[in-house]
C-alpha cells in the first residue's frame, strides 16, 4: 500500500522528499480530480490530504471516508497552520473519551 499527498505546493514537494507521491491542486476542481484519481488506484493506502483543501471539497472527502474501505484519508495543517475553527485532535480524543489529556 502506498502513501499520497493532496495540497499545496510547499506541502506536496516536502513529502516527494520522503519519497511519497502528490499532486499539486490549486483549485477545488483539480483537488476533486486528484482525489478521485488516488481512490481509483489499487495500490492507495493513505491519502495525506491538507485541511485547507479538504475543506474545499469536504462532500467528496467525506463521500471517500463512508463509502471507500480505503484509502484512509488524513487531513493535515498545510504552511499556513490549521484551518481556523478546527478542533485539534487533542480537542477531539477528549470529547470522545471525555476525559482531559495532560500537555506533558
Amino acid at each position: 500500500m502506498k502513501f499520497f499527498c493532496i495540497g499545496d505546493e510547499d506541502t506536496v514537494r516536502g513529502f516527494r522528499l520522503a519519497g511519497i507521491e502528490g499532486h499539486v491542486v490549486t483549485t477545488p476542481l483539480e483537488a476533486e480530480a486528484a482525489l478521485q484519481q488516488v481512490v481509483r488506484r489499487r495500490d492507495a493506502g493513505v491519502v495525506i490530504i491538507t485541511d485547507a483543501v479538504a475543506a474545499e471539497i469536504r462532500p467528496q472527502v467525506d463521500k471517500v471516508r463512508l463509502e471507500c474501505e480505503r484509502p484512509l484519508l488524513v487531513e493535515i495543517p498545510g504552511p499556513q497552520g490549521p484551518v481556523a475553527g478546527r478542533k485539534t485532535l487533542r480537542q477531539l480524543v477528549q470529547e470522545a473519551v471525555g476525559i482531559r489529556i495532560s500537555q506533558e
